[in-house]
């Protein structure tokens, strides 16, 4: 029975709702600007006051397993509300034009690899698709540098890898400056047109998010964030090199289409053949799995040809053609 002495209990949790740096109410995605909110590229301090530093600080100050309850009833409700604000993104995009990429967080700006996800991903948002990634550095951030950059002619990208490239890679003692440096570009070539989504975590809030994703939900806890990464792909993933976290999802992505959680299976494509079938021979593996019947409907693709990719992937949309009636991730 609810008494009006228990109401009167939750009087501590509502005011610590109200404590914490965060919007525990936020029922939209992130803009760059809202994440970066108190940033100035021109002050480096300032990034260490900027909403999402202040959101990380207070986040390891509670410990990533933190075991206070008020806490936890905090961060449960700013996932779910990241978690509508996705539904209602859905509501107006695509499942099947949705593409992700997923790679390592530690790709250099400079590296060749870099730059053909840029290209590879300015080239599919121009032909309708929208690309989703896990929001960080990296893989991740040129995944939506080439959203950003859609529209634009090819010296205009070069530029942008150009300005990109005083700051190749991100690390705790030069987060400003990896960062000040995108915020550069955005500030030159500004976007209207076109969307990209990124999905980050405060788990690894040592990583800054990109702001280079139009739209931007970001996660305390990775579970759900990952969950999301390789679920809304519908259109199908691309795996650029990466290591550990690229390699679970993988297996986590072959699991659902194997079972076809979702009612469908979407196409795996592997971006870089010495890659994935030396240094990190995950393709062959999963040939040979789903040869022996332990993997069923799976759709591999390996090659080191952006224009393979796009080919696979507009064929996948021949067959797919709708979503399932009434279907609906939320």
């Amino acid at each position: 029975m609810i008494t009006n002495t228990n109401f009167a209990n939750l009087e501590p949790i509502i005011d610590y709702l109200k404590s914490v740096p965060y919007d525990v109410s936020r029922t939209k995605l992130y803009s760059a600007s809202e994440l970066y909110g108190g940033y100035n590229p021109e002050l480096p301090e300032t990034y260490f006051s900027c909403y999402d530093q202040l959101t990380y600080k207070h986040y390891l100050s509670e410990n990533k397993l933190t075991n206070n309850v008020k806490e936890s009833i905090a961060r449960t409700l700013h996932d779910q509300g990241m978690y509508i604000a996705i539904g209602e993104f859905f509501r107006v995009h695509n499942y099947l034009k949705c593409i992700g990429v997923m790679g390592g967080h530690a790709l250099l700006r400079t590296d060749e690899m870099y730059r053909q996800i840029v290209f590879l991903s300015k080239q599919l948002t121009e032909q309708g698709f929208f690309m989703l990634s896990g929001g960080g550095p990296g893989a991740m951030e040129a995944t939506h540098v080439g959203a950003w950059m859609a529209g634009r002619n090819n010296d205009e990208v070069e530029d942008a890898l150009h300005i990109l490239s005083a700051v190749p890679s991100f690390n705790k003692d030069n987060n400003n400056a990896w960062l000040s440096t995108a915020f550069k570009v955005i500030s030159k070539y500004p976007q209207a047109k076109y969307e990209s989504l990124g999905i980050p975590t405060w788990l690894y809030g040592h990583e800054p998010s990109t702001p280079f994703a139009t739209h931007i939900a970001k996660f305390f806890e990775n579970s759900i964030r990952e969950n999301n990464i390789l679920t809304l792909p519908f259109g199908g993933i691309i795996y650029t090199p990466g290591s550990a976290g690229t390699m679970h999802e993988i297996f986590r992505d072959a699991e659902q289409n194997h079972y076809l959680s979702y009612g469908i299976s979407s196409p795996m494509i592997f971006l870089g053949t010495k890659f994935w079938t030396e240094e990190m021979p995950a393709y062959p593996l999963l040939q040979q799995l789903a040869a022996k019947g332990k993997y069923k409907n799976l759709s591999l693709t390996l090659t080191d040809d952006t224009e393979i990719v796009i080919q696979q992937l507009f064929d996948f949309q021949k067959l797919a053609q709708e979503q399932p009636k009434g279907f609906s991730l939320y």
